[in-house]
């Protein structure tokens, strides 16, 4: 219970929860030093029960002389249409409108009228058409003896669900590869798997019946010191240079200067040392790469191709002032660097001088002037990073992939970011994602990024929201979002507090949804909502009535102690052994995770490793015997050698009724060690860095490769086969 019911009700007003059934089922109630620290984070002074009345009146006063809402996100229906509510206490004497839709196409519709006399709720004012699936605008005059006074609604007109598997795949259904694309190596690789990869794998996996390549998050990083997780990223809207391949630049047959760089032996040598690196030295290939791209974007400005230019040109209208931002952003952070931050501090934009910190000051503009040429390199950068993969996604359709690229959104970007610089009116200032505690991490985990401000993002018309589905969908045939219970709530966790400390903060899901929705129709792409975690109890329904696919991850696939058959498995959903926050099969069953965890934090074996190792043999132990009672491993007692462990889990994927299916190319590789310890700092463990063991043209070449994927195909061509039956 709030000891404070002024901090409580300004708390209730800006969707700061009462609290949580946790991951143990106990409840647990938000403090009142939770409340103060996240109403300070989304702008509000909470610091005392007088502070918090004025603040509440402060938002009460707003929301009386709002004409209207800043934005309507309406779904489609078989009946009704959308129209502009206007609140009565903000009219005064206005009785006179006028209302004028502006369509995204660039027509307008307008309707004039005069509003009866009302002692209830809002007056609703029907609009002269009925708008198509888009972004539109309504402005709204109101005229009166006292004046005139004018607003303006943006209007998001959304389908009633986004794309569906059948939609493109019939009623098949279907499977795909999911890897780390920067672990791929291939022969003359660069030390970071890359386009060049991902095209290859799509060939692979297309002429053996599959249907996507899932990759993880492209989005950019800094690829300096500590700083290349793809999921804290300096940007979401832009992608990781690294997976650039220099050799697919088209500017590469017209620069002898870039050639002869590739040709020389202290180059060859130095990228044959990084391909062979067991883990990615980030930095070093960043470095090797730099200036091979830079003499490659010096012929591209001094040779007369129109194609390239008028591309280019086209490129950087459609992306604007976001572009523009991000490559200035990395400027500043490379010049900062020079200036003696050492590390990754260049990166951070809060410890530059503070006349760098807006991004349309006069200094920020001066500066971008005076770094021209370097500027436009880093938006050239993008520019050819979408050109290839574009390229990527056209080869995987055409070697048979119907879905193409899976591609996934990250929750968030870091906190001090190029994402945070050029929108910081979006982020709650002060605190962080992360998750409450639970028997995997009793503190809770905080991941150390800001959260969108709901309320701020509604103010801006969810524009950043689409800005973010457009970039993340682009190239793509199927979308993950990770960490789908954030479109319902977000576990907001102070600035220097324990994870235990944190509350969620609610999302207006349908609204998040309807966006998602309109951006999965435009691009013609599904979506998977990564629904793993203590969820809220609306969440399922609330996904499953938007046609988004489920995650179903058969090693947390499980009904009290024991794991659930494959019959039980839901069919909306893309099933796969395990993620990318778990170790690989191989690994898992050896419980090579935990304990190179132990390792990491120096754990003995008789402490919490031991007992951490119990539950590990125990759940193997549980999943052996539901893989022996379906018939996919041999009624014996004996544990099964890897090779027959995997056929079982392929085999009981196969047969489940789940539309799609992933199988991880580090599983068919038989890799060991996960890409990803949570938890556990890169200081102390660099996850995102393993390589892996063998290259795609050995792994092409392997016993298990071509069959793994043999038994996925077959439950496409039996389904097929039954349809027509």
């Amino acid at each position: 219970m709030s000891e404070r019911p002024e901090l409580l009700r300004l708390a209730d007003r800006l969707g700061i929860l009462h609290g949580y059934r946790g991951a143990d089922g106990n409840e647990y109630s938000t403090g009142d030093a939770t409340r103060e620290a996240l109403v300070a984070a989304m702008g509000h002074d909470a610091s005392s029960e007088q502070a918090a009345t004025e603040s509440l009146e402060r938002l009460e006063h707003a929301d009386r002389e709002r004409l209207v809402e800043p934005v309507l996100v309406w779904r489609e229906w078989a009946e009704g249409a959308p129209a502009l509510r206007v609140n009565p206490s903000a009219l005064g004497d206005a009785r006179d409108y006028q209302i004028v839709v502006r369509l995204e196409d660039g027509s307008r519709e307008a309707v004039r009228g005069h509003l009866p006399q009302t002692s209830g709720g809002a007056l609703e004012i029907a609009l002269p058409i009925r708008p198509p699936h888009g972004y539109h605008d309504v402005e709204l005059t109101i005229a009166g003896a006292s004046g005139q006074r004018e607003a303006l609604q943006r209007l998001v007109m959304t389908p009633r669900t986004v794309v569906q598997p059948e939609e493109i795949l019939g009623h098949e259904p279907g499977f795909g590869v999911v890897a780390n694309l920067y672990t791929l190596r291939s022969r003359g690789g660069f030390g970071h798997g890359g386009l060049r990869e991902l095209r290859k794998l799509g060939r692979l996996t297309g002429e053996l019946g599959g249907e996507f390549v899932g990759i993880n998050p492209l989005h950019a990083v800094s690829n300096r010191g500590l700083a290349f997780s793809p999921y804290s990223p300096i940007s979401r809207l832009y992608r990781n240079i690294l997976y650039i391949d220099p050799e697919a630049v088209p500017e590469l047959e017209f620069s002898a200067v870039a050639r002869g760089r590739l040709d020389d032996p202290r180059s060859k040598q130095r990228r044959a040392a990084l391909e062979g690196a067991s883990r990615i030295e980030h930095q070093g290939i960043l470095e090797w790469t730099l200036p091979l791209l830079r003499d490659l974007h010096r012929t591209f400005r001094a040779v007369a191709n129109p194609i390239r230019k008028d591309a280019y040109a086209a490129y950087l209208e459609r992306e604007g002032e976001e572009l523009r931002n991000f490559a200035v952003w990395e400027c500043l952070a490379e010049h900062h660097r020079k200036r003696g931050q050492s590390g990754n501090g260049g990166d951070d934009w809060t410890r530059w001088p503070e006349r760098f910190h807006d991004p349309q000051s006069p200094a920020v503009e001066e500066f971008r002037a005076d770094h021209a040429d370097e500027v436009d390199f880093r938006a050239w950068l993008q520019f050819e990073l979408d050109r290839q993969l574009g390229e990527a996604a056209h080869q995987l359709r055409e070697a048979g992939c119907r879905l193409g690229i899976y591609q996934d959104l990250a929750l968030g970007s870091g906190a001090h970011s190029a994402d945070t610089w050029m929108n910081q009116g979006l982020y709650a200032r002060g605190a962080n994602v992360g998750a409450p505690p639970d028997a995997y991490a009793p503190e809770g985990q905080n991941w150390g990024f800001p959260p969108y401000d709901p309320h701020a993002l509604r103010e801006l018309g969810y524009r950043p929201w689409s800005r973010l589905l457009n970039a993340s969908f682009a190239h793509t045939g199927a979308l993950r979002i990770d960490h789908a219970m954030g479109v319902v709530r977000l576990f907001w966790i102070p600035e220097g507090r324990p994870g235990n400390e944190g509350a969620y903060v609610s999302y207006r899901a349908d609204d998040l949804l309807g966006v998602l929705a309109l951006e999965s129709r435009r691009h013609n792409a599904i979506v998977v909502a990564e629904d793993l975690g203590t969820l809220p109890s609306e969440l399922p329904g609330l996904l499953a009535d938007w046609g988004l696919l489920r995650s179903a991850v058969v090693i947390f696939e499980r009904d009290g102690d024991r794991f659930r058959p494959s019959s039980s498995y839901p069919a909306r959903a893309l099933g796969s052994i395990a993620t990318h926050d778990a170790a690989p099969l191989a690994g898992h069953f050896d419980a090579v995770d935990l304990e190179l965890r132990a390792q990491v934090n120096g754990q003995a074996i008789d402490g919490s490793l031991a007992t951490a190792l119990e539950e590990r043999r125990a759940s193997r132990d549980q999943l052996l015997r539901a893989l022996r009672d379906e018939g996919f491993l041999d009624d014996e007692e004996t544990t099964p050698d890897f090779e027959a462990l995997r056929s079982a889990l392929l085999s009981f994927l196969a047969a489940t009724p789940s539309v799609l299916v992933g199988v991880s190319l580090d599983d068919l590789a038989g890799e060991t060690e996960p890409v990803n310890l949570p938890g556990v700092p890169l200081e102390a463990h660099r996850s995102w860095s393993r390589r892996m063991s063998h290259s795609l043209d050995e792994l092409a070449k392997s016993d298990a490769f071509e069959p793994c994927l043999e038994t996925m195909g077959a439950r496409a061509r039996s389904t097929a086969v039954e349809d027509r039956d």
